[in-house]
C-alpha cells in the first residue's frame, strides 16, 4: 500500500504535521494552489474519506511504504476542540507580546527583536503606536526625535547612516519591509553588528565615501539603541542555505516573535479580532452586523479575494460605505481574481 508523509501541509486551515496518509494520487498544482490526495481514515472526523492536503512545495512531504500509525501525530484535540473564539484569544494573545516587546524596545530595556508574520495582519500597527509615542514626547519637550520607522529598500551605506543617527541609548530604529537587507552581504554585516549580542556593539565603514565625510559621519561608532524588524519572511522556511544561515545568526541575537499567523483561517480571525476589538472600522460607523457581513463575504470569498488582509477589510467598507446594495458585486469585481 503507498502512503505519504505530510511533513507540513493544511487541510481546511487545520495544519497536519508529520502526519503518514494513505496516498491516492501524488503532487498536483491547481487554481488554488498545491496539493496531494490521500485517504481520511478518519483523522479527520465528519470529513470526507478522499481529502487533499494543501502543501507549498515538493519539500513538505516525502513517499514513504505503508501507513505507521505510531508517526500519525497531528494534534486531533487542537484541531477539532479549538473554537473560533479560542483561536482569537491565542492570535490576541501574541499581538499582546508584540505591543509590550515594543515598549521594551523603545525603553532601551531590548535591544532587538525581530517579528515575522504574513502581509496585511498588522504587523506594524502595534509597534509604530510605540514609536509614535516616543516621538510625541519628544516633539512636546523640542527634543531630537529618538525613533524613526524605514520603509522599503535600503542601502547598505544608507543603513549606516540610519544606524549613526539613532546610536544613542534610548534611540530606536524600526525596520519595515526592508528584506532587501537581508540580500546584501555588506547591509546584513551591519545589521548582525547593531544586533550584537556583545557588551559593545561597534559598526565600521571601512571604505572611503565622500557621503559620510559631507555629513561628518566617523567610520566606525557604538550603537547603543534599539532595532525592530518587521518582515514578511518565516526564518526557518527559507529554502537557500546561505540565507539560512545569515538569518539563523540574526535570530540568534535578538528576540525572535512569529505570528503564527499560517493558516487562511487565522487570519480570518485575526480580520475578525481587530473588528469586535472595535479598531478596524472604527472610522466606518458600521452597525456590528454590517462588519460581520463584510468579514463573512471575505471569508465565503476567500479563494478569489487577491489578499486576505486587514487592507482588503478596509478596500470592501470602502465600497460597502458607497453603495450599500451593489457594495458585493463592486468587491467581486474590484478585489477578486477573476475567475478560471
Amino acid at each position: 500500500m503507498s502512503a505519504i508523509r505530510i511533513l507540513n501541509g493544511n487541510y481546511r486551515g487545520i495544519p497536519v504535521i508529520d502526519t503518514v496518509f494513505e496516498l491516492v494520487s501524488g503532487f498536483q498544482t491547481g487554481a488554488r494552489g498545491s496539493y496531494v490526495t490521500v485517504k481520511n481514515n478518519g483523522i479527520f472526523p465528519k470529513c470526507p474519506d478522499t481529502i487533499r492536503i494543501r502543501v507549498e512545495d515538493i519539500s513538505d512531504f516525502v513517499y514513504t511504504t505503508g501507513m505507521q500509525e505510531n508517526v500519525i501525530r497531528i494534534d486531533k484535540a487542537a484541531a477539532v476542540q479549538e473554537t473560533d473564539e479560542q483561536a482569537m484569544d491565542r492570535i490576541r494573545e501574541r499581538f499582546d507580546i508584540l505591543q509590550e516587546m515594543s515598549k521594551a524596545c523603545v525603553a532601551g530595556d531590548i535591544r532587538a527583536m525581530i517579528v515575522s508574520g504574513p502581509p496585511g495582519v498588522g504587523k506594524s500597527y502595534g509597534v509604530e503606536q510605540e514609536i509614535d509615542k516616543a516621538c510625541m514626547f519628544d516633539k512636546i519637550a523640542g527634543k531630537r526625535l529618538r525613533a524613526e520607522v524605514v520603509k522599503g529598500s535600503a542601502t547598505p551605506i544608507g543603513l549606516y547612516q540610519t544606524l549613526y543617527k539613532y546610536s544613542d541609548p534610548n534611540c530606536v530604529v524600526v525596520f519595515d519591509d526592508c528584506d532587501s537587507i537581508l540580500l546584501d552581504d555588506v547591509a546584513l554585516n551591519l545589521l548582525k553588528g547593531a544586533l550584537d549580542s556583545g557588551k559593545k556593539r561597534k559598526i565600521s565603514w571601512l571604505a572611503d565615501s565622500r557621503i559620510l565625510r559631507s555629513e561628518g559621519i566617523p567610520d566606525s561608532f557604538e550603537f547603543k539603541g534599539s532595532v525592530i524588524f518587521i518582515t514578511n519572511l518565516k526564518f526557518d522556511k527559507m529554502k537557500s542555505q546561505k540565507l539560512r544561515d545569515h538569518l539563523d545568526a540574526l535570530q540568534s541575537r535578538c528576540h525572535y516573535l512569529d505570528l503564527t499567523l499560517d493558516t487562511m483561517r487565522d487570519k480570518i480571525l485575526r480580520i475578525r479580532q481587530i473588528a469586535k476589538d472595535g479598531v478596524l472600522f472604527q472610522d466606518y460607523d458600521f452597525d456590528p452586523c454590517v462588519q460581520d457581513d463584510i468579514i463573512t463575504f471575505m471569508a465565503e470569498k476567500q479563494n478569489r479575494l487577491r489578499e486576505m488582509s486587514l487592507r482588503m477589510a478596509l478596500k470592501i467598507a470602502d465600497l460597502r460605505k458607497l453603495s450599500p446594495l451593489n457594495w458585493r458585486r463592486l468587491a467581486e469585481t474590484t478585489c477578486m481574481k477573476a475567475a478560471d
